[in-house]
């Protein structure tokens, strides 16, 4: 067993990506170059509605956006339990 905790312990430090999706929108690629500083796009998502998390290209879980201090954070309200042995 003393093997087993080695080997997990071994992954620990293995770095993965994260990715929280705040939204997406489509639009085409004129729009998309007439973009500038200070321009805004409409997401799909309501202020109030879940993200996504993502671990290696693999949904893992819901989040909600807070702030912390003065940074972007997000708050992990749902794990997919099942997906989490994917990654």
């Amino acid at each position: 067993m003393a093997n087993d905790a080695g080997e997990k312990e071994a992954v620990y430090s293995v770095p993965i990506d994260v990715i929280a999706v705040l939204g997406s929108a489509f639009m085409p690629v004129s729009q998309l170059l007439k973009l500038g500083r200070g321009a805004v796009v409409q997401l799909d998502r309501l202020v109030d509605e879940d993200i996504e998390v993502f671990a290696n290209d693999q949904l893992i879980a819901y989040g909600e956006v807070t702030v912390s201090e003065d940074r972007l954070s997000v708050k992990i309200t749902n794990i997919i339990k099942s997906n989490m042995a994917k990654i």
